[in-house]
């Protein structure tokens, strides 16, 4: 189905169920479907025309949302842009998919005014009001091979890259989505991932498939995200966990309980245990989803057993299929070399679901190491359990050779985390002469006053669970863990030094 169309049929069902939230309060579906109607004719009176891509860099916001919806309905492209881009990257988006028109609020404004060429329509999104006495657009044609929206991946090295993405691909991910988090019609849920990312877009047309209430929120760490939590029984979250972690600081330092969120579901990086428990703590959640998945095809697998196996991956998704493959940084590996059951390989996904991608934008060398045979090569490890379910162990990158062993940065993060006084650790092999790499743990204390890098050392050479080449050989102690802005932890920035550290680092003595 079409995304407006999709639109469209949940205004007809229920037009006076509440939509989404703004700053003048709550607008219900008839309301936000004439608003977003009238938005899609303005952009067609711009000269916007169907197939055009149309731009928005912005934080979340009701505004953002309407016109997401908007573009659907005039039949152009959803361009979303991580207001966080400074010029360089920006630039680079709006020229590699040939976008005609660029929105924008405060929060990206300085990069805007520093282009050196911007779209003919660029606006700010205070000047989108005036859209709505616009003549309305008709119904568009429910075509779902048309495209609906390009997504941009920061990737690990160079400038982002576009993954085009089909109305047929985008429907069948939400309805995923719906179905393996559990939502309920009139479900309600927080919009606080960054639309440019498909975790963002995904919250939105999740809550408009089940005529669902949309709260956007431009971050969790600050703002009245509690209060909108509260004052909208916001039934579910969908976050990345560093997001929950959060949030559960903000609960505990506020002295706040939020009994109406019972449908937790997170994806984008592996859940500690400790954060897992921390949040069954927090509430008491009906529903506890790991969504695993990527922008390029969203679901790989789905696991509702947050509670027995924390961290857990489990299987397959509704329209998914994947397997384990010979994991390799120096050659090739086609979809057939499996791995056997318990043992690391790399994920792959089948790319002939209806929620896949076919191909990077202008990228083809980015696509043809992706795609092999109908597979897409995720770049993940991972393993297969005695139960079928999977586990996923870091990227094929990240991957530590030290002394011609293989370590697994999670397995060792995973123990570390569990010292009481540890708030946040991530594993990395740095260069050396004598074993290639040495497995090297930065970690951020919860209070520096308590915790030093030699604790850190003994406790991980005492942990049952590590063998002798997984422990760590450095510990080195830093303020803070530097992140994407979904919240992915950025190795490369560890690996190149870009860190506040606290006190030197401790070797082996």
């Amino acid at each position: 189905m079409h995304i407006g169309w999709a639109f469209e049929t949940a205004a007809l069902r229920h037009p006076e169920l509440p939509g989404v939230v703004g700053e003048e309060g709550v607008l219900d579906y008839g309301g936000w479907y004439r608003r977003a109607a009238a938005l899609a004719g303005w952009l067609r009176a711009q000269g916007v025309r169907p197939g055009d891509r149309v731009a928005m860099s912005m934080r979340n916001r009701a505004e953002l949302a309407t016109l997401y919806l908007a573009v659907q309905l005039a039949g152009a492209v959803c361009v979303p842009v991580n207001f966080r881009f400074p010029v360089r990257e920006l630039g680079h988006v709006l020229a590699d998919s040939g976008a005609v028109a660029l929105f924008y609020d405060d929060s990206s404004g300085d990069a805007v005014h520093r282009l050196d060429r911007a779209p003919r329509l660029t606006r700010h999104v205070s000047e989108l009001g005036a859209a709505e006495a616009a003549e309305p657009v008709a119904s568009p044609p429910n075509r779902d091979t048309d495209l609906s929206v390009i997504l941009y991946t920061a990737g690990t090295t160079g400038l982002p890259k576009g993954v085009p993405r089909t109305h047929r691909a985008e429907y069948a991910a939400s309805v995923a989505h719906v179905v393996q988090c559990g939502y309920r019609p009139g479900e309600r849920t927080l919009g606080a991932m960054p639309m440019a990312h498909t975790m963002g877009i995904r919250s939105l047309l999740a809550m408009i498939l089940v005529n669902g209430l949309y709260v956007p929120v431009g971050s969790i760490a600050d703002g009245p995200v509690l209060e909108l939590l509260a004052r909208h029984a916001v039934s579910s979250l969908y976050l990345v966990p560093t997001a929950y972690h959060l949030l559960l600081e903000r609960l505990r330092r506020e002295g706040t309980t939020l009994p109406a969120c019972r449908r937790l579901a997170y994806a984008g990086a592996a859940m500690w245990p400790s954060l897992v428990e921390a949040c069954v703590t927090a509430f008491d959640p009906e529903v506890f989803v790991n969504h695993y998945g990527s922008t390029e095809i969203y679901t790989f697998t789905v696991s509702d057993r947050q509670r027995e196996k924390p961290g857990c991956a489990g299987r397959p998704g509704l329209h998914a299929r994947i397997r384990l493959v010979t994991a390799s940084r120096e050659r090739r590996v086609g979809p057939e070399e499996r791995v056997a059951t318990g043992e690391v390989g790399e994920v792959i996904a089948s790319a002939e679901g209806d929620e896949a991608f076919t191909g990077y934008l202008h990228r083809p060398e980015a696509t043809e190491a992706a795609l092999r045979e109908g597979w897409y090569f995720t770049g993940d490890l991972g393993r297969l359990d005695a139960e079928g379910d999977l586990w996923v162990e870091g990227r094929v990158d990240d991957m530590i050779i030290t002394g011609g062993e293989n370590v697994y940065p999670i397995q060792v993060e995973d123990v570390i985390a569990r010292h009481p006084e540890v708030a946040e650790v991530v594993v990395c092999g740095l260069p050396d002469e004598r074993w290639g790499q040495v497995v090297t743990a930065f970690v951020v204390p919860r209070d520096e006053r308590k915790l030093d890098a030699d604790e850190i050392l003994d406790y991980a050479r005492r942990h049952p669970d590590l063998a002798a080449y997984q422990r760590p050989r450095r510990v080195v102690l830093v303020r803070e863990i530097p992140k994407s802005p979904v919240g992915k932890i950025l190795r490369r920035e560890l690996l190149a030094g870009h860190y506040r550290e606290l006190s030197p680092e401790r070797g082996p003595s």
